[in-house]
C-alpha cells in the first residue's frame, strides 16, 4: 500500500538534523504500525501534486506554520486538491493545518482561535468514534473514551463542512477530529511529534508565548500521549478503503 505524504512545511535545519522532516516522522510513525507501507512525498509550496490521484492508495496532509487564510499562491490550487480527492472519494488523513484547510475547502471554516496558542499535551474525549477504529478493536475508541496528544496552533475550524461528523473534541478545541465518510480522516493535535520535537519546536519560537503557558507547555510534555493509537488508526483507514477498491 502506498500514501503520498503533501508536504506543507519544513522542519527547521537544527531539529531536522536530529528528528528528520514530517515526511520522516510521519513514515516511522505509520511504518512502525505496518513496515510494509511505502511513501512518497510532495512539497505543495513548490506546486509539486501527483501526476494522478490514483498513483497512491491513500494520502496524508501535514501541519506548517501557516495559516489557511494565509493569501499564499499554492493555498488555492491545494484546496482545489483536496476537492478533487473528495469528488474521488480519495482517503485523505489530515493533521493540524491540514485538518484546518480540507474543513475550508470542502465549505467549513477556519479561523484564528479566541484563546490564542494551544500547545503541549491535550486531551481530547471522542464523541463518535472512527467506524474503522471501532472495528480494529481498539478500547480507545469508544464514545467517552479520552486521548493525548501534543498540538501547537492557535488556528480552529469553528464550522465543520456538511456531512462531516464530530468525532473528538476539548475544552481547548472543540473540534479536534472528525471525518467525512469513510474517505476523510482530520485531527487537529500531531500525532508525529515527539516530546522532544515539541520542546525544540516551543523553543525556537519562545517569544511568542507568556510565562505562564510557556511553564504549563513544558510540563505536559512530560506525560504519557497516544499518537500511536492514531498511527493505528490511520493504518486502519487506509487499509479499509484499499480494501474497497
Amino acid at each position: 500500500m502506498k500514501i503520498g505524504i503533501l508536504l506543507i512545511d519544513s522542519v527547521q535545519p537544527a531539529l531536522a538534523a536530529t528528528h528528520g522532516q514530517y515526511s520522516d516522522m510521519f513514515a516511522r510513525l505509520l511504518g512502525g504500525v505496518d513496515p510494509s507501507l511505502q511513501f512518497a512525498c510532495w512539497d505543495v509550496r513548490r506546486g509539486e501534486f501527483p501526476d494522478s490521484i490514483d498513483d497512491c492508495d491513500g494520502y496524508l496532509m501535514t501541519g506548517g506554520r501557516h495559516s489557511v487564510y494565509d493569501e499564499l499562491e499554492w493555498i488555492a490550487p491545494l484546496e482545489s486538491y483536496v476537492v478533487r480527492l473528495a469528488e474521488a472519494s480519495r482517503p485523505l488523513f489530515a493533521v493540524c493545518f491540514g485538518h484546518q484547510l480540507v474543513a475550508r475547502a470542502l465549505g467549513g471554516r477556519t479561523e484564528l482561535a479566541e484563546q490564542g496558542w494551544t500547545l503541549g499535551v491535550h486531551s481530547t474525549r471522542i464523541e463518535s468514534p472512527f467506524p474503522w477504529a471501532v472495528a480494529g478493536g481498539d478500547n480507545v475508541a469508544g464514545t467517552h473514551a479520552k486521548l493525548r496528544l501534543i498540538h501547537s496552533h492557535r488556528d480552529q475550524v469553528t464550522r465543520l463542512p456538511d456531512g462531516a461528523r464530530l468525532v473528538g473534541s476539548s475544552d481547548s478545541c472543540p473540534v479536534s477530529m472528525y471525518r467525512i465518510g469513510k474517505h476523510v480522516m482530520s485531527c487537529q493535535g500531531h500525532p508525529e511529534f515527539s516530546p522532544e520535537y515539541a520542546r525544540g519546536l516551543y523553543e525556537s519560537r519562545r517569544g511568542l508565548f507568556g510565562d505562564d503557558l510557556w511553564n504549563q507547555t513544558l510540563a505536559s510534555l512530560a506525560e504519557d500521549t497516544d499518537g500511536g493509537v492514531i498511527a493505528r488508526w490511520a493504518v486502519e483507514f487506509f487499509r479499509g478503503a484499499a480494501d474497497n477498491d
